[in-house]
């Protein structure tokens, strides 16, 4: 589609008022809001910067560090585990996880964070299972289930983020169960700098990931503003990520496969695992493929990008089609319909339960999304609505 006609048809899909510009990436559709995230003098993201570099990629020599690295951590007995691997029996944990045992022939060690009974889906539970059926070990660590609820309910008042103290044991569990078992290699997936643009977490190697504590989300690891009458130290021991001195004298090596498989994306690997019994969200058009295929373990995720979307400007959906841009399976003005006409989707019974669950009315939960709305990028309808006040890729 040439350039004119993808600005006719932006015009035609968008709402006309009084406009305030995001700055979009020129090849993408990621805007300059995303936090952690900084363009190039020629107004390219990072990811779309790091996309375009691995056409020059030789894959053979990344595969030759990838297997230099498991030599010089993997374990010399038989009888203990080669890695560590956090999975949630999703698409992308699916994946590595067969691709470890199977393609690298290691013998890894899988953990998972539980979530409550009234937070976890049936297909999640149902994934999880279908990944320890293939034949692997797992320790599933559920913290405690009343502490994990507080804290959610903090974390969505005070930030807007219930995701904000979950993320913590997420991560922290990992590390943690590789320093106990004395395993030091430990595998994520994706690198969140290269492949997302949150370059807070970057290091020299892209496939090192031992800056993760840096991220976005951690932001350096210590949960401090978790403390209260009601949380005590002792309540959130698996919400501390481990200090880099202790990671250090256990020699840790965090390892993003992401970095060494050429295919990697979101479609690809739902694909792929869909094929070794993944189950994803069926029947509804609305919430689309970026939907479907993201965050199986729990519907509330979406509650979390909607108001991602609110304070940035872009959600989930967002982060799926820009993907598909870099991956050449969507062209950009495709790309400005389906985010214009997604991002900031949700199911009114999911923003019901979520509120039944941390004990807060319906009423206060959009209070407290009110005061986190950005006003530069949206404004309120008599109706109690929010529109958005830019274009989607229009700078």
């Amino acid at each position: 589609m040439g350039t004119q006609q993808c600005a006719t048809a932006q015009k035609n899909c968008l709402y006309k008022r009084n406009k305030v510009k995001l700055i979009y990436c020129k090849d993408c559709l990621q805007p300059n809001s995303r936090p952690g995230t900084s363009f190039d003098s020629h107004g390219i993201c990072p990811a779309c910067k790091y996309h375009k570099s691995l056409k020059y990629v030789d894959w053979n020599q990344r595969e030759e560090v990838l297997r230099q690295l498991i030599k010089k951590y993997r374990t010399q007995q038989l009888n203990e585990y080669d890695c560590i691997i956090g999975v949630s029996g999703g698409k992308d944990s699916l994946r590595q996880a067969l691709y470890v045992k199977n393609q690298l022939s290691l013998n890894p060690l899988l953990v998972s964070i539980g979530n409550p009974p009234q937070m976890l889906s049936q297909k999640g539970a149902d994934n999880l299972s279908n990944l320890v059926d293939k034949g692997f070990d797992l320790i599933y660590i559920n913290p405690a289930p009343e502490t994990w609820r507080k804290l959610m309910k903090k974390a969505f008042l005070k930030f807007c983020n219930w995701g904000k103290s979950t993320e913590y044991p997420l991560f922290a569990a990992v590390p943690k169960i590789a320093m106990g078992y004395k395993v030091r290699l430990v595998l994520w997936g994706e690198n969140p700098a290269l492949q997302l643009g949150d370059l807070n977490a970057l290091r020299k190697e892209g496939w090192d990931g031992n800056s993760v504590r840096y991220g976005n989300t951690l932001k350096g690891g210590k949960p401090t503003w978790m403390l209260g009458k009601q949380i005590k130290r002792s309540n959130i021991i698996q919400y501390f990520y481990p200090d880099e001195n202790s990671l250090k004298r256990a020699k840790i090596q965090i390892v993003y496969l992401g970095y060494f498989w050429r295919d990697w994306s979101l479609l690809n690997n739902a694909n792929y695992s869909i094929c070794n019994g993944l189950e994803i969200r069926r029947g509804s058009q609305k919430y689309e493929i970026a939907n479907a295929i993201s965050s199986l373990d729990t519907d509330w995720v979406q509650i979390n990008q909607l108001i991602k979307y609110y304070k940035f400007g872009f959600g989930q959906v967002s982060d799926f089609v820009n993907q598909e841009i870099r991956n050449g399976n969507m062209d950009r003005c495709d790309g400005v319909k389906m985010i214009t006409k997604y991002d900031g989707e949700y199911r009114k019974k999911d923003v019901a339960n979520f509120c039944r669950f941390i004990g807060i009315s319906e009423i206060l939960f959009w209070r407290t999304v009110d005061k986190f709305v950005n006003r530069k990028l949206f404004q309120k309808t008599r109706a109690g609505k929010y529109t958005p006040l830019f274009d989607v890729g229009v700078n």
